[in-house]
């Protein structure tokens, strides 16, 4: 099969995973809290880690030697994903999503500072377009801005935080071993968040399979989008995983009656655009040997 067919059938999955956990959090945002939602995923995340791990006798490749870049790692996204899922219960989800693409915009304006790498002009551009369109997508002032879009562009922050250390984490560790942390540090925190008012709500009937469907859904988004990530580059993988955006949208709207905003996409296009330059000249630039 074609690497781009390939490449493009896993992305399906990576945005169904993605939009399905986004619609499964909003919806059982009103009987639970996000801290007991990431208590919750990150549960089924250790079994299904912890199942994958035994039967592929990936065990061996779990690390404990960097144990304090995991922690600011996954403390970094279990704070993304909360303020996400706060983000998707208070206002539509393709500005959740919008928001969500500037993540890239981030690594390149913190990647000096945490990666040591170099801001080329064209990254910079790349960050100025990314910092253009979060001002069309929210087209802030006294009476739109609110912590909705606070918190979506918060997220993405953190986001990009976790994809940095991510990075300097594969250089020595598998993918088992980052995923095994992440779920296991993220449910201490759910624990102990969730539990500081000694209240913690259990699913229900209702609740339980969004629930297992978040956990599922998070994993599975994330297992695609590298699979996917590993056949093609980025300059293809990229303007697929743009579909999220109409994506969600339609889903917005057919589920939650939420109206298609045009700036929204246009804001959205230029956040695609700086990503995607970026991106391209990444690609094109000789690799040293």
């Amino acid at each position: 099969m074609n690497p781009v067919l390939r490449a493009a059938l896993w992305m399906s999955g990576s945005i169904a995973s993605f939009s399905l956990m986004a619609v499964a959090g909003r919806e059982v945002s009103s009987s639970l809290d996000t801290f007991e939602i990431m208590m919750y995923r990150s549960v089924v995340g250790v079994i299904i880690v912890c199942m994958l791990a035994a039967a592929t006798g990936a065990w061996r490749g779990i690390k404990t030697d960097r144990l304090g870049v995991h922690l600011i790692r996954n403390s970094a996204h279990f704070t993304g994903q909360n303020l996400w899922f706060y983000a998707v219960t208070v206002i539509p989800l393709a500005q959740v999503f919008a928001l969500e693409f500037t993540s890239p915009i981030w690594v390149i304006v913190l990647s000096p500072f945490i990666l040591g790498e170099r801001l080329t002009p064209v990254r910079a551009l790349a960050a100025l377009m990314g910092f253009a369109g979060i001002l069309i997508v929210a087209r802030p002032d006294m009476q739109s801005l609110n912590p909705g879009l606070i918190t979506a562009a918060s997220s993405a922050i953190f986001f990009a935080i976790t994809i940095m250390l991510t990075k300097r984490l594969t250089r020595n560790e598998s993918i088992t071993s980052i995923l095994f942390w992440l779920t296991l540090m993220q449910l201490v925190m759910g624990v102990v968040l969730a539990g500081w008012d000694g209240n913690i709500t259990w699913p229900d009937a209702q609740t339980g399979p969004w629930v297992f469907l978040i956990g599922c859904a998070g994993l599975l988004a994330h297992y695609c989008l590298t699979n996917a990530l590993a056949i093609a580059p980025a300059t293809v993988v990229v303007p697929i995983d743009f579909i999220r955006l109409p994506t969600i949208a339609v889903i917005g709207m057919l589920a939650y009656g939420e109206a298609i905003d045009i700036w929204v996409f246009i804001g959205a296009m230029v956040i695609f655009a700086g990503n995607y330059i970026n991106i391209w000249v990444e690609t094109k630039r000789p690799k040293a040997l």
